[in-house]
């Protein structure tokens, strides 16, 4: 393998990383509060593919420019929806927590 290629596919091997990682903690541990913390790790690392997926090298933010029609545009879409993807998974997280402290108290 070229180490270049390494070098181009490395976001997507640590989000493959990160993925198993997640996944492994919720398989292996008992402990519900860990499980929790294992789905935020997969999460995150879906989070972190998405982002790599939207991103152009070389691109510019998509303020349409008349004058010049050929510029390379960002599409902000993966980024906007990823920030909802954080808010559900920031708010799913919190009442799963909440739901295992009522759970054992």
């Amino acid at each position: 393998m070229n180490f270049d290629m390494l070098l181009i596919n490395f976001p997507y091997l640590i989000s493959v990383v990160l993925f198993s990682t997640g996944t492994l903690i919720v398989i292996t541990q008992h402990n519900l509060i860990k499980k929790v913390i294992g789905l935020n790790v997969m999460q995150s690392s879906i989070f972190l593919f998405f982002i790599i997926i939207g991103d152009i090298v070389g691109g510019v933010p998509p303020i349409i420019d008349p004058a010049n029609p050929d510029i390379l545009y960002v599409n902000p879409l993966p980024s906007v929806l990823m920030l909802t993807g954080i808010v559900v998974s920031f708010s799913v997280t919190a009442f799963t927590l909440a739901l295992i402290v009522k759970l054992y108290i």
